[in-house]
């Protein structure tokens, strides 16, 4: 297993509660990953596009992108994302506490990949991102072979 590539996550959020859960259960989790944490949309951007104090980072294999977000928030980044040739295929899946219809419409038409309510029950909350983790880095298959 130690041949194994870690999966290279990048977490868009700017609630440190969920930052601090979600680090938690993928540690714990089964697959070897990286998390990264973007605080807002503009810091997402620059990650991505190797700008400022991320000029060595890692192009990620998924992405967890919460909506609202300070600055830059979470649709203008799926946007950007997916409106550009060498960011589009990286897999955008939606971590918000929006259960909006609108929202979520909006999100698929933008070519998010999934899309997950964020649960305010913390048990819940830990359960959705183990089931995220059991999906997207087990069974699914990432763009550049990572994962298992």
């Amino acid at each position: 297993m130690d041949n194994i590539m870690a999966v290279d996550i990048l977490l868009v959020d700017d609630n440190p509660d969920d930052v601090l859960l979600t680090k938690e259960v993928l540690r714990e989790g089964t697959v070897k990953n990286k998390l990264y944490v973007a605080e807002d949309g503009d810091e997402a951007m620059q990650f991505l596009l190797n700008q400022g104090k991320f000029g060595d980072a890692p192009r990620p294999d998924i992405m967890l992108l919460d909506l609202n977000l300070p600055g830059k928030d979470g649709r203008e980044v799926l946007s950007d994302i997916k409106g550009d040739r060498n960011l589009k295929s990286i897999p955008v899946v939606i971590l918000s506490s929006s259960n909006d219809k609108e929202d979520i419409e909006k999100m698929y038409e933008q070519h998010a990949n999934a899309y997950i309510t964020k649960p305010v029950d913390l048990d819940k909350f830990i359960n959705v991102i183990r089931t995220f983790e059991d999906f997207w880095l087990t069974i699914a298959k990432l763009p550049n072979g990572a994962g298992i």
